[in-house]
C-alpha cells in the first residue's frame, strides 16, 4: 500500500496494473475475504450474530442498497458506520475534483477536462476510506438542493459563465458522497417530495438540477435507517423509494438479559476511579438489564416506541455514580452497589420512555419505582426460594423469622447515603435475614452478602409480604399489616403513597 501512495501521475497509476472497482464491488470483495477468515467485521455489535448481520452480510454480497428498519436504540447507525471497515483503505482520484474522480471512469466536467489536458500526466490523490462515508439525519427542512445540488449564481457572475453551462452546478451532499457510503437516518421523517428526488439516483444512477439534463453515473452505497411506519405522526417512506430499496433489514433489541448486559458493560462510560473503587455485583447488573425488559413489557409504556439500550447504559451510570456520591460524603475509600442506589437510577429511565394514557396518569416517577419493583421481582426467584409458594408450602417457610420480626412491630429504615457501618447494623438487626442468605448462598463476601440481605427485603416487598414505604432518600419496611405511620410522628419524610418525583 505504501508504494501505491507514492503513486502521483494516471500514467504511474497505469503502469501498476491497477484496477478500479466499484464501491458495492469493493464491499462485496471485502466481504468475501473476511467470511472466507470467518472473522466478524462489525466488531461492538453484539446480539445480532444469527439475525441482523447475516442479512446484512447477504445484502452486500447482492451488492444492494439497504434499509435498516427498527425502533430506537437498536444500533441502527453503529452498523451503517462500521460498513466503512468493508472499503479498501485507500482508493485514488484525481486530484482537485470535489467528487473524487476515478482516474479511469472520471463523470465530472472537471475530470473529463483534466484528462483530455493533461493524459498520463493528470495527478492523482489517494483517498482514505474513513474520508468516503458521508452521514445526513433527515429533518423537516432538508431541501433537495442539500442532497443533490443548485446553480449557484454566484460561482456563475465569478467565473463569468452562463446558466447553460455545467460549471455553475453546486452538487449537495449525494453527488460529493461519489465512490462512498451515504447514509440517511431518520428516512422517514424527510418530507415525501424530497424522497421523489431520489427516485432517479438510486435506479438509473441519474441526477436532475434546476433545467440540466444531467447523467452522472454516481458509484454510492446507499444506507438508510427508519423507525416503523406507523411510529408516532412523522411521516413514512413513500413506496416508490421503498420499492427502489432492495434489502429492508429488521433489527430488535436484545433478546436475553445476558445480551443486554454485554451491550451495557461495553457502552457505559466510567472512570477508572469508578471502576477501582466501586464495586457492582452481578446482581445490579442483571437487575439494571431487566427493568429495560419490564419496561417493553410494561401496560404504562408505548411499545411503538421502543425502549432503547441507551436507557440501560445511563441507568447504570447513575447506579455506580450514586454509589460513588455516597462513598465521597461518607469518606470511605471503596463501597459497593446497593439495592437503594437504584433511586438514582430513575432520572436515566423517566427521561427514556413514552407513556401511554395509563402511564400518564401514574406519572414518570412512579412508573420507573414500578418497573424496578417488578425487575426485582422477577429477578428475585433466581436466587431464593418462591415467597408465595414457600408460604403455602408444608415444609417450615424460610422467610417466617423475617416476616414475624417485622409484625412485632419492628422496621427498617435503609437510606442512600448510609455509611456502610450503619447499613450493616440495620440489616443485621433482622432476624432471621442474615441466616437465610447464609443458608442459600453460603459462600459470599460480605459486600454480596449485605447486597442479598437488602435484596430480600425489596423482594418480600414486591410479593407483598412485607410493607415499603418511600422516603425521600432511601426506603422503610415494615410488617404489611401494620401502618408505618406507627413510626416516629416527626418522621415526616416517609410516604408510602407517593415517590421522590
Amino acid at each position: 500500500m505504501s508504494k501505491l501512495l507514492d503513486i502521483k501521475t494516471l500514467g504511474q497509476l497505469k503502469q501498476t496494473g491497477y484496477k478500479s472497482r466499484s464501491v458495492k464491488d469493493e464491499l462485496r470483495a471485502n466481504l468475501i475475504e473476511q467470511l472466507k477468515k470467518r472473522e466478524g467485521g462489525f466488531e461492538g455489535i453484539i446480539g445480532f450474530e444469527d439475525t441482523v448481520i447475516p442479512d446484512l452480510q447477504t445484502a452486500i454480497l447482492s451488492r444492494h442498497n439497504i434499509l435498516l428498519l427498527g425502533l430506537r436504540g437498536q444500533a441502527k447507525t453503529r452498523i451503517a458506520r462500521l460498513l466503512v471497515n468493508l472499503l479498501d483503505e485507500y482508493i485514488p482520484y484525481i486530484e482537485g475534483s470535489e467528487l473524487f474522480d476515478d482516474p479511469y471512469n472520471p463523470i465530472s466536467w472537471f475530470g473529463h477536462s483534466i484528462i483530455t489536458d493533461k493524459g498520463d500526466d493528470t495527478p492523482i490523490g489517494w483517498i482514505h476510506r474513513s474520508e468516503r462515508y458521508t452521514e445526513k439525519l433527515a429533518t423537516p427542512d432538508v431541501t433537495v438542493a442539500d442532497l443533490i445540488g443548485d446553480v449557484d449564481p454566484i460561482k456563475a457572475a465569478t467565473l463569468k459563465l452562463t446558466y447553460s453551462d455545467e460549471r455553475v452546478i453546486h452538487f449537495g451532499l449525494i453527488p460529493r458522497a461519489h465512490r462512498g457510503i451515504f447514509v440517511i437516518n431518520e428516512l422517514p421523517d424527510l418530507q415525501a417530495r424530497i424522497q421523489v428526488s431520489l427516485f432517479n439516483i438510486l435506479q438509473e444512477k441519474d441526477i436532475q438540477i434546476r433545467g440540466f439534463k444531467l447523467r452522472l453515473p454516481l458509484d454510492i452505497q446507499f444506507v438508510f435507517t427508519a423507525n416503523p411506519e406507523d411510529y408516532t405522526n412523522r411521516g413514512s417512506i413513500v413506496t416508490p423509494l421503498k420499492d427502489r430499496i432492495e434489502s429492508q433489514i429488521l433489527t430488535h433489541y436484545p433478546r436475553s438479559v445476558e445480551i443486554s448486559r454485554k451491550i451495557t458493560q461495553q457502552e457505559a462510560s466510567l472512570t477508572d476511579d469508578q471502576r477501582i473503587a466501586i464495586e457492582a455485583d452481578g446482581l445490579v447488573k442483571n437487575l439494571v438489564e431487566q427493568i429495560a425488559f419490564e419496561a417493553r413489557n410494561s401496560e404504562y409504556i408505548d411499545k411503538k416506541s421502543g425502549v432503547s439500550a441507551r436507557l440501560t447504559i445511563s441507568a447504570y451510570e447513575n447506579l455506580i455514580s450514586n454509589a460513588e456520591r455516597r462513598m465521597i460524603i461518607n469518606h470511605e475509600k471503596t463501597t459497593f452497589v446497593r439495592i437503594t442506589d437504584f433511586l438514582g437510577v430513575i432520572p436515566a429511565i423517566t427521561g427514556k420512555i413514552e407513556l401511554v394514557y395509563e402511564g400518564e396518569l401514574e406519572g414518570p416517577g412512579k412508573v420507573a419505582n414500578i418497573l424496578i419493583g417488578k425487575a426485582i421481582k422477577s429477578l428475585l426467584l433466581s436466587f431464593f426460594p418462591d415467597p408465595e409458594k414457600a408460604k403455602k408450602a408444608k415444609a417450615p417457610n424460610p422467610y417466617a423469622a423475617i416476616i414475624n420480626w417485622f409484625g412485632d412491630g419492628n422496621n427498617v429504615a435503609l437510606v442512600d447515603d448510609m455509611p456502610m457501618q450503619e447499613y450493616k447494623k440495620a440489616l443485621e438487626e433482622v432476624v432471621g435475614l442474615k441466616d437465610l442468605v447464609k443458608k442459600i448462598h453460603p459462600r459470599l463476601g460480605e459486600s454480596q452478602q449485605l447486597l442479598l440481605m437488602e435484596f430480600v427485603l425489596h423482594g418480600l416487598s414486591e410479593f407483598s409480604q412485607l410493607n415499603k414505604g418511600f422516603l425521600d432518600n432511601g426506603f422503610a419496611f415494615s410488617d404489611m399489616f401494620n401502618s408505618l405511620f406507627n413510626l416516629q410522628p416527626d418522621d415526616d419524610d416517609l410516604d408510602i403513597d407517593d415517590d421522590r418525583y
